[in-house]
């Protein structure tokens, strides 16, 4: 395969050619045409809570309906992601761990894109604003023997956690978690200054969607927001989909943090892809999909119920709102959530793997990148009309 393109990094034509699973050649070339698409390493989603109807919190899940959330990616131009588990109990936990473990080890469809799994709960706070839309009656304490049974149950595959270090002993349970292998990542939390420390003293590395999952109202200074910003140990993951955090707030959250320290994620959950309408969630309940593509729990639409809009919608966005070029924005969705997770980026040159994504710019600023191919290990796994 072969095919000419802009470089998402310079801009500068070549001509790529790959053979098998890896980039062969890349060669400069002249051409002017406006309607050269750009190409990118594929994009990276570490928190993808499922897709077209299907959630990952299921008791009835299978690999089978796991393969379909993973190829169903493949028309936003995700080529790696981290399924995602939100606060349930034991039983659902353990349910979709081992299922998504399973399907990572013997379904082809599923091995080549789903890079770990990214466990969100049940360990946050309860309270209000914190907890987010997870189940109140299944938020908890930290307990190290639990987790040990829910990482056996997912073969070992956790590569993040998302917790709240407002609890007792979270800091022991963080530096276990850190030496394990684990990623802990701060969020959905109520945690005061001197927890949110210890926290990150302990080995945690990463703020989960920043902003969000926190109280409508806080005291103005000191709070678990600027704390976390603050801390050049974490990088913040952000949702830029224009519900989840205003422009104002991406903006400055990116000049707080630096860009070298941001992640973009969508957060899309299982009405990801599905048209407006009220849906029941086997994760959270009832929830609406509102025209503007805002998921929120029915009812009550002031409480966002994740995303539903993938991230190329956050590209775009994340340009606008932060006045970043398309080469940092990129990084954000490529390289840095690997390198998080320690997974090598994939990269515009010769060897490389042939995770690449073909894509256009978008005509008004603010609006999504347009996916117009999605190549996964050399093999074009979507093709646009």
């Amino acid at each position: 395969m072969d095919f000419s393109a802009r470089r998402y990094d310079t801009g500068a034509a070549v001509r790529i050619v790959i053979d098998g699973p890896r980039i062969s050649s890349i060669e400069p070339i002249e051409d002017h045409s406006e309607t050269l698409p750009y190409v990118a390493p594929g994009l990276v989603d570490l928190q993808v809570n499922g897709y077209g109807g299907q959630e990952f919190n299921d008791l009835e899940l299978t690999v089978e309906k796991v393969a379909d959330i993973s190829c169903a990616l493949d028309r936003d131009g995700v080529t790696s992601y981290l399924p995602t588990s939100t606060t349930h109990s034991f039983e659902m936990l353990s349910k979709m761990l081992s299922v998504v473990g399973q399907a990572m080890e013997e379904v082809p469809e599923v091995s080549r894109r789903a890079v770990g799994i990214h466990l969100e709960g049940p360990y946050i706070s309860p309270e209000d604003g914190p907890r987010g839309a997870h189940p109140r009656e299944h938020c908890r304490a930290p307990d190290w023997d639990e987790f040990q049974r829910l990482q056996e149950a997912a073969r070992g595959q956790i590569k993040i956690f998302t917790m709240s270090p407002e609890y007792e002993h979270s800091a022991a349970f963080i530096r276990k978690a850190v030496d394990s292998g684990v990623l802990i990542s701060i969020g959905h939390t109520a945690a005061n200054s001197e927890q949110i420390a210890a926290a990150v003293d302990a080995g945690a590395r990463m703020s989960t969607h920043l902003g969000n999952g926190a109280h409508g109202q806080m005291r103005r200074h000191p709070n678990y927001i600027w704390d976390q910003l603050a801390d050049d140990r974490l990088t913040a993951c952000l949702i830029a989909d224009g519900h989840h955090l205003p422009a104002s707030v991406v903006k400055s959250f990116v000049r707080a943090k630096t860009p070298e320290r941001c992640i973009l994620v969508s957060d899309v959950t299982g009405m990801a892809g599905m048209p407006p309408g009220r849906y029941d969630s086997t994760s959270i309940g009832a929830v609406e999909v509102l025209d503007d593509g805002r998921l929120v729990v029915a009812g009550q639409r002031q409480y966002l119920a994740g995303a539903s809009l993938p991230l190329t919608v956050g590209i775009g966005k994340m340009m606008h709102y932060a006045d970043l070029d398309l080469a940092s924005v990129m990084t954000m969705a490529t390289a840095r959530p690997l390198e998080a997770i320690h997974e090598a980026p994939v990269e515009l040159a010769p060897q490389a793997m042939a995770d690449l994504i073909l894509f256009d710019l978008p005509a008004v600023p603010g609006q999504p990148i347009q996916i117009r191919q999605t190549m996964n290990q050399g093999e074009s796994v979507y093709l646009a009309n």
